[in-house]
């Protein structure tokens, strides 16, 4: 449980370069490389990393995110780091007021992913020293600023927990567009609604469940309304409304028979195609 399957790495028009400044503790360095591995990237670049890759601890937090410290290039200083990168995106979840509002003028996570959607590109993202963040010479430095939106009572995020919440934000904006290839997508829940049978054998389950049940006659119709709303609200998929339908049926079933209606032994019904459209 937990391992990499072997499917190829998501490919995206956008290039994302994560890039650390200073980091100095190793499980943080290993928790960042399972987050990449976790959201589909790989590329990371420390600038004067103030532990080893090959820290033992930092190999055990990566898991099977190992080889993202095997092949980590190392840098001297955030210029170099970031030389290739078309853009240049800094982190920080400093937010304060006033003077300083219109320096830091962040975006959030998804407003972020929604301006870089049209675009192509390498992208350098880029976190701050544990406990510090980036200096005010690095943000200004940076073409854009991104904040997390946490709680004002406790609203710097750890390193690794930061890096997750942007790159699941990231990740989430491939899936929405479909930038994953087909393999990939497989493992996606479907998104698929109803096929058009099931949904018509889903109400008419409902509605024998609730004529079956010895409520007043008068209350039956809103009490199938209210079910189907109740039930159609979570927009359910074919697999659980089989599940639902296959639950209705049986209960219908046994209310008939304690009331002697005979419709349980010539009205069941097993299946989807079971019932006329």
């Amino acid at each position: 449980m937990g391992k990499r399957l072997d499917i190829p790495l998501p490919k995206s028009d956008l290039e994302l370069v994560l890039i650390l400044d200073k980091v100095s503790h190793p499980g943080n360095l290993g928790a960042v490389c399972r987050a990449m591995m976790n959201f589909g990237f790989t590329q990371l670049r420390l600038i004067n990393p103030q532990c080893s890759p090959d820290d033992e601890e930092a190999r055990n937090r990566a898991k099977h995110a190992g080889s993202i410290l095997d092949h980590v290039t190392v840098f001297e200083s955030m210029e170099m780091a970031v030389d290739d990168c078309q853009l240049i995106i800094g982190t920080s979840g400093k937010r304060e007021t006033g003077s300083k509002v219109m320096f830091r003028h962040f975006f959030l996570p998804w407003e972020l992913q929604d301006h870089l959607k049209n675009y192509s590109g390498k992208v350098g993202l880029v976190f701050g020293e544990e406990g510090k963040g980036l200096s005010t010479s690095q943000l200004k430095s940076c073409d854009v600023l991104v904040t997390i939106p946490t709680w004002e009572g406790y609203p710097i995020c750890n390193l690794s927990h930061s890096v997750a919440v942007l790159l699941y934000e990231w990740h989430r904006t491939r899936i929405m567009n479909k930038e994953l290839d087909a393999r990939q997508m497989e493992y996606l829940p479907s998104q698929e609604m109803l096929d058009p049978d099931v949904r018509r054998v889903f109400r008419k389950s409902i509605e024998d469940f609730v004529s079956a049940s010895q409520i007043d006659s008068q209350r039956k119709e809103q009490l199938v309304t209210t079910m189907t709303r109740l039930f159609f609200r979570g927009i359910p998929k074919n697999p659980e409304s089989q599940q639902a339908i296959s639950l209705l049926i049986e209960a219908t079933t046994a209310m008939q028979k304690l009331s002697n209606d005979n419709n349980w032994k010539t009205a069941r019904r097993r299946r989807v195609n079971d019932v006329s459209k």
